[in-house]
């Protein structure tokens, strides 16, 4: 271990529930990066019935994980620790995460900061007036804001929203649990993800229509959500949630995976979906659609397959030869494992961490309102 043990606390949607997002497993591979660097987190999750209800991982051994029902609660049995921590981070999609976030700024923190997993979508909230999890007026108090989309979308929030510094934080993957498992073909292509109206039409497109036109061919969709209004093709099996523990599995019975963004990642681009390193750490090859600074992290043709039409999906399922596939497999899993693993990432976190000047002790930032 290169850096000091940085003692974080960190309030996040969810580190026990992977219903219906894309955050636990996001932070889960953060976190255990993070331990195995020697590093203290403590991980405040609001104690919510659907997650309660439907939790896959309640007793991490990498973090301090406590859930609270209210604001006032929390801070009155966890404030000393807030205060103590080398830094605080806030994530997106918090229950009354405008409300927590002004509390905590009125404690004397060392470092306040904001992950935002939905940077696009934030945004897009904010140019529209909503403000449920963190309001315009608040992103300068933060001493980083640290997000789950690079690119130009960092300028922007320096220079309209006036946070002092912004940082690339992409997800990541466990490669210690996502690895191929040498199971045999039983998809030719599959898709893991909770609906969404943004993304259902690429997944019409490059999914749906494609297996109407290859009948022979095996197709499976994964994830909650979906309406009953869908006419899934008979050769498309559907899957109502696939738990992280079978993630591998499920992965290494695709011949390939399909990767779909939402619309206002793909406006922004660099917003690489978790769904593509954990893919690629086990070993499958992926078809994408495409946006700004994929071919960057994933080089078109050689590491991934990007498909603009269902044309580019049926030839790529009709026509890669079994060697092709397995290079790029090979080369997209080799890229995962050195760039974007929990560990890559934790040390990239605390890097980060490390350039931020801790506040002047009883100095508190300056709360005057911004335009969104």
């Amino acid at each position: 271990m290169t850096q000091r043990p940085h003692d974080i606390v960190i309030l996040g949607l969810t580190l026990s529930s992977s219903w219906g997002n894309g955050h636990a497993t996001t932070f889960r591979a953060l976190l255990r990066g993070l331990k195995a660097e020697g590093h203290r987190v403590l991980f405040l999750e609001r104690d919510v019935p659907w997650y309660a209800n439907n939790r896959d991982f309640a007793n991490p051994d990498f973090c301090e994980l406590a859930y609270y029902e209210d604001i006032g609660a929390m801070l009155a049995e966890y404030g000393e620790r807030l205060a103590q921590a080398d830094a605080v981070i806030v994530g997106s999609y918090v229950p009354e995460g405008v409300a927590l976030i002004d509390a905590l700024n009125r404690l004397n923190l060392k470092r306040l900061c904001f992950y935002d997993i939905d940077t696009p979508v934030t945004l897009a909230k904010l140019r529209r007036g909503e403000e449920d999890y963190l309001a315009a007026r608040q992103i300068k108090q933060f001493d980083a804001y640290f997000s789950f989309t690079g690119g130009p979308t960092l300028g922007h929030l320096r220079r309209h929203y006036g946070v002092p510094q912004s940082f690339p934080l992409f997800c990541s993957v466990d490669d210690n649990r996502y690895q191929p498992t040498g199971e045999p073909k039983q998809w030719d292509l599959g898709y893991l993800g909770t609906y969404s109206d943004d993304r259902q039409p690429t997944l019409e497109r490059l999914l749906i229509e494609p297996a109407r036109r290859l009948p022979h061919l095996r197709f499976v969709v994964a994830g909650p959500q979906y309406p009953d209004t869908i006419e899934w093709p008979e050769n498309v099996e559907r899957l109502e949630h696939v738990g992280p523990a079978e993630h591998p599995s499920f992965y290494s019975r695709q011949r390939f995976t399909l990767n779909v963004t939402r619309a206002d990642m793909i406006e922004a681009g660099w917003s690489p979906s978790v769904r593509l390193f954990e893919a690629a750490a086990c070993g499958t090859p992926i078809i994408s659609d495409t946006w700004e600074g994929l071919s960057e992290l994933l080089p078109d043709g050689r590491a991934i397959a990007i498909a603009r039409t269902s044309d580019d999906v049926v030839a790529a399922l009709t026509s890669v030869s079994n060697e092709a596939l397995s290079a790029m497999a090979k080369a997209s899993r080799s890229i995962v494992l050195q760039h974007h693993t929990g560990l890559a990432r934790a040390r990239e976190l605390v890097a980060d961490l490390e350039k931020i000047a801790p506040r002047p002790v009883g100095i508190q930032p300056d709360r005057q309102k911004i335009s969104a």
